[in-house]
Order: C-alpha cells, then sequence, then structure tokens
C-alpha cells in the first residue's frame, strides 16, 4: 500500500484525514520530520486543489497540480514520491491524536 492509498481509503468521520494529525514514522514509531512536513505540504495543496473522490492514481494529482498551480516541477517530483512512498501499517495514536503512516525505508 502506498500513501496515496491510503489517502483514498482511510477516512475520519467519514471525511478527509485531517492534514496536521498524520504523520509518517518508522517501524520503532519515531517520526521523520522531513517526510511529515512533505506530507502535510502535498495534502494542504491536494485538499484546496483536487477532490480525492475524482483521481485515481497519484499521477492525477500531480497532473492537477501541474495545471492549476505554479509549482515548479523539482517540487512536484516530491510530492509524487511522498504518494507512491509504500506503508507498510497505519498506527492510531489516540492519545496524540494522531495517525501515523509507517514506512519502510527499506521497501
Amino acid at each position: 500500500m502506498r500513501v496515496f492509498d491510503v489517502l483514498k481509503l482511510v477516512t475520519v468521520n467519514h471525511g478527509e484525514l485531517p492534514v496536521q494529525q498524520v504523520i509518517m514514522t518508522d517501524p520503532s514509531g519515531k517520526p521523520n520530520s522531513v517526510l511529515t512536513d512533505l506530507l502535510h505540504d502535498v495534502l494542504n495543496k491536494t485538499q484546496l486543489f483536487v477532490d480525492l473522490k475524482e483521481v485515481n492514481d497519484s499521477a492525477d494529482i500531480i497532473d492537477t497540480l501541474h495545471n492549476v498551480t505554479p509549482l515548479p516541477d523539482d517540487v512536484l517530483d516530491e510530492y509524487d514520491k511522498i504518494l507512491t512512498q509504500e506503508v507498510i501499517g497505519l498506527n492510531f495514536a489516540t492519545r496524540k491524536s494522531e495517525i501515523e503512516l509507517v514506512y519502510d525505508e527499506l521497501v
């Protein structure tokens, strides 16, 4: 499963994932601030410009952002990388009100 798949499948209270509550962690639960910031950035842009119900894959998101924003190609490439990042698990950290997308760098 990839980050994009999680965005399409997982809902909170029948809506999109709350941007500030989603973080990227390694298998031990250690947050990765670089990946989390990148994820938050792409999620914020996606919520503004893309209807997730209308897209079939991460390329659709990138194409839409390319067409409606002045974002440079290198930024869009980074967005594509985070959207296609493999996720090996989800952890709902209820005490911290966070949803952790667990990735494995080796995958």
